[in-house]
C-alpha cells in the first residue's frame, strides 16, 4: 500500500519517510496503508503508539507484532478488545523472555513486567497458554506470575510451568498436588526434572495410576525407600507401573525380589540383566524367568489377537461405528475397543491404552473426538471401561456436543503421545 502511495518500486527496500509523512499516513482513510506503516520497524515510536489505538484490528495487530513498538503501545494493546491482537502480543513478549540475561531482566522489570502480568491474567486461555509456554523455562521472570499460571484452571496453561519451571518451590508443588484430582496435572508435576521426597510422597498419596507411573519413570524423582515399598505393595494390580519399576536406577535386593514376583517374563529378563544385582538376587530372578515361561501358555495373546482382528475387519468394512464400539465396551471387550479407537483416530494403540489407564474423562473424550465418534460414546466408555461415576464423568455440552474446544482436545492427545514417547525412551 505504501508502495503505491509514495510511488516506490515493489520489492525494493523501503526508504525512510519524514515525520510529517508518517503523521499523514497514520490518518490515511485506507486501513491497508495504515497497516503497512504499523509494520515498519523504522516507524517512529509516537506514531506506533498512535496506531495502537487504530479503529481497525488489523492495524493494531501489526503494531503488536512490530519489534519496534514502544512499551507504552504494548501496555495499551495488552487490554485490546481483539483476541488476536493480544495473542500476537503474547507471542512477542513471551519470546523475549527466555533469552534474557539477569541484567536485561532487571530492565524488563521496569519496562514490560506489567504487560507480562496482564497477559498472564488474560480472560482468553489461549493468551495465558502462550505466555506459559514461552516462560516455562525462564529463570528471570517474577515468581508470582509463574505461581499464578501453575494454579490456572486450564490445564493447557498450568501444565507447561508445572512440568518445567525452576521457579516453583516445593510449597507451590505441594499446594497444587493437594488441590487437584486431575490426572494430567499430577502427571505434569511427576515429570519434573527434579522432585523432592516430600513432593514424591504427595503424588503417591494422591493415588493416580498415570502420575505414579510417570514418577517411577522419572529418575530425577527422589522417591524414599518406604514410599517405593508402598508402591510395590500395590503394583501387582497396576501393569503401568511394572516397566518403570524395573528400570528404577536404584533398587534394593528386597525390592528386586518382590518385583520379580509379579512382572511379565520380558520384564523379568530386563530385571535379571541389571548391573547392580548381587549374585543371589540375580539367580533368584533368573529362576523366576524360567518359572514364568512355564506358566505362560499364550492363550491370552491369542484372545487379544482375535479381538484386534475383529476390529480391523469391522474397520475395513466401514462398520466400526458408535454402536459397535459401545456394544463392545458394554461387553467388557477392552482390547477390541482400544484397537478400534486406534484405527479410527490414527493414534498409536500404546497411547490409546495410556489414555484408558488414566481413567480421566477429558483425554478419553478427546480420543473419541479424534476417532469421529459421538460424545455420547465417550460418556459410555467412561462409565463402562473406565468405571467413572457421578461428577467424575465428563458430560456433553447441550446434551450432545463435546464440552471442549478442538484446541484443548488436540492438546490432550499430544500430551499423552508425548508421555508415551518419554516412557518408551
Amino acid at each position: 500500500m505504501l508502495d503505491r502511495l509514495f510511488g516506490w518500486t515493489e520489492g525494493k527496500e523501503k526508504p525512510a519517510i519524514s515525520y510529517d509523512q508518517e503523521k499523514g499516513v497514520a490518518r490515511h482513510p485506507d486501513a491497508g496503508v495504515r497497516q503497512d506503516l504499523a509494520s515498519r520497524q523504522d516507524a517512529r515510536p509516537e506514531i506506533l503508539y498512535f496506531l495502537a489505538a487504530d479503529p481497525m484490528a488489523a492495524v493494531r495487530r501489526a503494531v503488536a507484532e512490530n519489534p519496534a513498538a514502544p512499551r507504552q503501545a504494548e501496555q495499551l494493546l495488552a487490554s485490546d478488545s481483539d483476541d488476536e491482537v493480544r495473542i500476537v502480543l503474547a507471542r512477542k513478549i513471551g519470546r523475549l523472555i527466555p533469552n534474557l540475561s539477569s541484567s536485561e531482566a532487571n530492565r524488563l522489570q521496569d519496562l514490560t513486567i506489567e504487560i507480562l502480568s496482564k497477559l498472564a491474567q488474560d480472560q482468553l486461555p489461549k493468551v495465558r497458554q502462550i505466555i506459559a509456554e514461552e516462560i516455562k523455562g525462564a529463570a528471570h521472570v517474577p515468581r508470582d506470575i509463574v505461581a499464578r499460571l501453575a494454579r490456572d484452571v486450564e490445564i493447557v496453561v498450568s501444565a507447561p510451568v508445572l512440568q518445567y519451571s525452576v521457579l516453583l518451590t516445593d510449597d507451590d508443588l505441594l499446594e497444587v498436588v493437594a488441590g487437584t484430582s486431575q490426572p494430567e496435572i499430577l502427571a505434569c508435576v511427576s515429570r519434573r526434572e527434579r522432585l523432592s521426597p516430600a513432593v514424591c510422597d504427595a503424588i503417591v498419596a494422591a493415588g493416580n495410576e498415570e502420575a505414579i507411573a510417570s514418577l517411577l519413570a522419572n529418575h530425577g524423582a527422589q522417591v524414599r525407600e518406604d514410599t517405593l515399598d508402598s508402591i510395590i505393595d500395590e503394583a501387582p494390580d497396576h501393569i503401568l507401573w511394572h516397566k518403570p519399576l524395573v528400570r528404577r536406577p536404584t533398587l534394593s535386593s528386597t525390592a528386586v525380589r518382590r518385583i520379580a514376583g509379579f512382572v511379565a517374563a520380558a520384564l523379568l529378563d530386563e530385571l535379571a540383566a541389571r548391573s547392580d544385582l548381587d549374585a543371589d538376587t540375580e539367580r533368584y530372578v533368573r529362576q523366576r524367568v524360567r518359572e514364568r515361561l512355564k506358566e505362560d501358555d499364550g492363550s491370552s495373546d491369542e484372545n487379544d489377537a482375535a479381538s484386534r482382528s475383529r476390529a480391523r475387519s469391522a474397520f475395513s468394512a466401514e462398520k466400526l461405528d458408535d454402536a459397535v464400539v459401545l456394544s463392545a465396551a458394554q461387553a467388557g471387550e477392552r482390547v477390541f475397543v482400544e484397537h478400534a479407537l486406534a484405527l479410527k483416530s490414527d493414534v498409536p494403540e500404546a497411547v490409546v491404552r495410556a489414555i484408558f489407564r488414566a481413567r480421566s474423562g477429558r483425554p478419553l473424550a478427546a480420543l473419541c473426538w479424534k476417532a469421529h465418534l459421538a460424545m455420547r460414546t465417550a460418556v459410555g466408555l467412561q462409565r463402562t471401561l473406565c468405571h467413572l461415576k457421578g461428577s467424575d464423568v465428563l458430560n456433553p455440552r447441550g446434551g450432545t456436543d463435546y464440552p471442549m474446544t478442538d484446541e484443548e482436545m488436540s492438546w490432550f492427545l499430544a500430551h499423552f503421545a508425548g508421555a508415551e514417547d518419554s516412557e518408551a525412551g
